[in-house]
């Protein structure tokens, strides 16, 4: 089974005010969200001139990524498709076509599987191929890349950005600081159904230890969630990071190192929920925080990127993935 290059596949951003709700249309497109809320997470994105780093950062990986394969000597052209903003999937697909791609490896810019972190994306992917028949466009068949939220890389990028993160603190309290893994929240009903929440506890237990062999102490963590929406009488995973922290210090908690393993770059969620909302919420109960970053490019993290590739390739070197049939 040949592949002709890679599609990375991500969330999308506006890269300008006059993107933000026009993208955030695009997002919340079927969902009844009352007017204030849109006009409320708006107003996040203007707080950074309404431009998402996700769409550079993205980027950036991606041509990370085709030097690492270039250099490992499995060199693959790089496509990046958004589900919400330019560049759409549907022209990325239909790009990747007229360029004489048939078959791709697919890479979800989500380590953790939910319906809306991975199931989503890949209905997503099947509309856009759906669009290159009606534009008389070959199809461009896309296989995806297995789970990979425990790679060494991937770990070894985060608990490196933890322990730069960390180093921040005044030394009395780099010891006795707790780290607050941070996903996004998603409803229980589907966090039920998909492994997501498992993953991030084993991604959240490999970071920690590999802090822990860093700076030789044993490392204190917990897992908490952040950018929730939806009906407030829905149950969604918690808690909620800021109502986490005010209790913990309440509690005697010395210090807090925050570290968005849910997320592969600091974007507007990031930047916002975390930089903007938690820190403030430290600031008022005196709680000494600091960010650690998303992976963002670190070289770890491409070199998860190019494992979880090449994986691929070798996996279907000899026969096809199946498919799946619904029954009726």
């Amino acid at each position: 089974m040949q592949f002709d290059a890679v599609l990375v596949v991500a969330f999308g951003g506006p890269q300008g005010r006059d993107d933000v709700r026009p993208f955030l249309a695009n997002v919340l497109r079927g969902r009844r969200v009352p007017p204030s809320r849109v006009e409320e997470v708006a107003h996040h994105y203007e707080l950074f001139d309404g431009v998402s780093p996700l769409t550079a950062l993205t980027t950036k990986q991606a041509e990370l990524l085709r030097s690492k394969l270039a250099e490992q000597g499995a060199p693959m052209p790089i496509y990046v498709g958004m589900r919400n903003w330019h560049p759409f999937l549907a022209e990325t697909l239909a790009e990747m076509s007229r360029a004489g791609v048939r078959r791709a490896v697919g890479f979800l810019a989500a380590a953790q599987r939910s319906y809306s972190s991975c199931t989503q994306y890949r209905e997503n992917v099947e509309s856009a191929r759906a669009t290159l028949k009606n534009a008389g466009l070959a199809d461009v068949e896309v296989v995806y890349v297995g789970d990979w939220h425990t790679h060494p890389g991937f770990i070894d990028a985060n608990a490196d950005h933890a322990c730069d993160a960390l180093a921040r603190l005044p030394p009395d309290l780099q010891d006795r600081a707790r780290i607050v893994f941070t996903a996004h929240s998603i409803p229980v009903s589907m966090a039920e159904r998909f492994p997501y929440q498992r993953q991030l506890e084993e991604t959240a237990v490999a970071v920690a230890q590999g802090v822990t062999a860093r700076t030789g102490h044993a490392r204190d963590w917990a897992l908490v969630f952040q950018s929730r929406s939806g009906r407030p009488e829905d149950p969604w995973l918690g808690p909620d990071v800021c109502e986490y922290l005010r209790d913990e210090r309440a509690r005697g908690l010395a210090a807090a190192v925050l570290s968005p393993i849910g997320f592969l770059c600091d974007h507007i969620e990031v930047l916002y929920d975390l930089d903007v909302e938690a820190a403030d919420a430290c600031r008022a109960i005196g709680l000494p925080m600091v960010r650690a970053k998303a992976v963002n490019d670190h070289p770890r993290f491409i070199d998860a990127m190019a494992d979880a590739v090449k994986q691929t390739v070798t996996r279907y070197s000899t026969g096809r993935p199946l498919t799946l049939v619904r029954a009726q």
